[in-house]
């Protein structure tokens, strides 16, 4: 099982970044989608998530700024990032797990630093 995260980097305040995950290994549409940030010295926590049913959440720290998405047919899902604020810094990772009773798998995790 593969899931591989990309599309981080440096940006402005204010500025906007999407982060792609393409996962392999597993049936796509069966799983749960989550992206996952982890902050220096924080602990992990969870930004937006995507049921296998189609339902989108998030966490009220990014409500109107960050949109969830998946394609099924490309086994991806995506977090498009807008008005980042400083605070977003951060690895961003990406999970799939097929109920909420088991950890799922994990990405690699993708750097995000909004930073003037």
């Amino acid at each position: 099982v593969q899931l591989q995260a990309s599309g981080g980097g440096l940006v402005e305040p204010g500025g906007s970044l999407r982060l792609t995950c393409v996962v392999s290994g597993i049936v796509f549409r069966n799983h749960d989608m989550a992206w996952y940030r982890q902050a220096p010295g924080k602990q992990r926590e969870l930004v937006a998530g995507f049921t296998s049913a189609g339902r989108k959440s998030y966490a009220d720290f990014v409500k109107g700024r960050f949109t969830i998405s998946r394609d099924i047919t490309k086994s991806t899902v995506y977090l498009e990032m807008n008005s980042l604020k400083p605070e977003d810094t951060a690895v961003y990772y990406c999970n799939a797990r097929l109920n909420p009773k088991v950890p799922g798998f994990w990405g690699q995790g993708t750097l995000v630093t909004v930073s003037s």
